[in-house]
């Protein structure tokens, strides 16, 4: 019963330390390291215009698809 008494102060003291720092790369506060410089690109580059346009006629979207004669 006397254990879970002993060992609360430990927990709570345990949550309250620092976390160790974590080296993964130079800092960002580091003025001497090199940046590549920033580009600029449109918003709006490589879009495809779907507006609406007029239908094609029958007649010549059926001559696109239908198989090809061999003599001509």
């Amino acid at each position: 019963m006397r254990s879970p008494f002993v060992m609360a102060p430990a927990i709570i003291l345990s949550a309250c330390t620092a976390l160790p720092e974590i080296g993964t790369g130079p800092s960002p506060a580091d003025p001497a390291i090199a940046v590549p410089p920033a580009r600029y690109t449109p918003v709006l580059a490589g879009t495809v215009d779907y507006r609406p346009v007029a239908p094609k006629s029958w007649v010549d979207s059926n001559r696109q698809v239908a198989p090809k004669e061999k003599g001509k």
